[in-house]
């Protein structure tokens, strides 16, 4: 009986010994995990996704979280106990409200030599540029040429009578292309004319949605059975329209109006959470965004272009997508501080 009870004693040593064993190898071969926050748009090739991982020993994790509005107020309400590591999507109309908030600790990338400067908005480099594109009114080709009637190309031609009942547009205070044209009309017609050019456009019939998939696929003439050939959406969004087709058009079946001060400059931003847990690698993450290999996936993931200038572009882009000659850029600060007061003229002047 002896024997048996040694020989039992022995068997749960033995097993004791080798799962401490497995559990302590366990935990030398597990793999850290980078918490990314961003907004519900963000897209990444799994092929890119899983280079980067393999090559720095981690595991990516993405928590969206609502448009990149929500997502920051999420940001700065647990910013005593932050939820990531790495903030991706803050844009320039929320840039200075980030700042503010302190939520964000400087990380001076090398790859930021490979930036083009004009979007490097933040010169402390807590929010590092990563795409950008134009906010501007697209226009269904088809429905022009077959009426007959010149497309428009200024903000001017938009209050003209042909144009009326053409256009629509999307709340400002419910959508972010929506705040970016109110934005580009604040820009051109200045703080005194914005409120008379939108009180012209209400005059014109202008069509308000509470967001882009409201207005682009339920009105919009070119995407929808809605009678609308005029849209606000993003100077790429044709080149969208031909790499989703199910058969390629020769050319786009849009077009975007991107003369002189049609358009808003939108910039998207990348920075690392004061507090992260994994500081060091957060380092990395903000590279690897900055990087090549994550720069060509922007256009045909979020169809925005890269901030590196060495990305090269696909040629759907270069055909069809495209940028405005002089777009409207309002410094961040000024935004911050007027944004809700522009807000409220809008709609007391066009929904009241």
């Amino acid at each position: 009986m002896m024997e048996h009870r040694v020989a039992l004693l022995f068997v749960i040593l033995a097993a004791g010994c080798f799962l401490a064993g497995c559990t302590k190898n366990d935990a030398a071969l597990e793999v850290p995990v980078v918490t990314v926050m961003t907004h519900d748009s963000f897209s990444i090739g799994k092929e890119v996704l899983d280079g980067f991982e393999k090559e720095q020993g981690v595991r990516l994790r993405f928590l969206k979280s609502g448009d990149a509005g929500a997502a920051l107020n999420q940001a700065i309400l647990s910013k005593e106990h932050p939820l990531a590591d790495v903030f991706y999507g803050v844009d320039n109309t929320f840039m200075s409200r980030a700042l503010r908030a302190n939520i964000f600790v400087p990380y001076s990338s090398p790859l930021l030599s490979c930036i083009d400067e004009s979007l490097v908005l933040d010169k402390t480099h807590r929010l590092v540029p990563v795409d950008y594109g134009d906010v501007c009114v697209n226009y269904d080709r088809a429905w022009f040429s077959q009426e007959g009637l010149p497309v428009p190309e200024s903000l001017d031609d938009l209050v003209r009578p042909e144009y009326s009942g053409l256009l629509v547009v999307e709340n400002p205070a419910t959508s972010s292309p929506g705040l970016a044209f109110l934005l580009a009309t604040v820009g051109t017609c200045g703080e005194d004319g914005f409120v008379e050019f939108w009180q012209a456009l209400r005059k014109n019939r202008v069509l308000v949605t509470d967001g882009w998939e409201d207005a682009y696929w339920g009105k919009f003439s070119a995407a929808s059975k809605g009678g609308r050939p005029l849209v606000v959406s993003y100077a790429a969004s044709p080149a969208a329209e031909v790499y989703f087709a199910e058969q390629p058009p020769e050319s786009a079946p849009t077009a975007a109006m991107t003369g002189s001060g049609t358009a808003f400059r939108q910039i998207e931003f990348a920075g690392i959470l004061k507090g992260a847990r994994q500081p060091e690698l957060a380092r990395r993450v903000i590279d690897f965004l900055l990087d090549t290999p994550f720069q060509q996936e922007i256009p045909l993931k979020m169809f925005m272009f890269p901030a590196n200038k060495n990305a090269r572009l696909p040629e759907v882009f270069t055909e069809h997508a495209r940028l405005a000659s002089r777009p409207v850029i309002l410094d961040p600060e000024v935004i911050a501080e007027r944004r809700d007061a522009w807000i409220r003229a809008w709609t007391e002047t066009v929904l009241q």
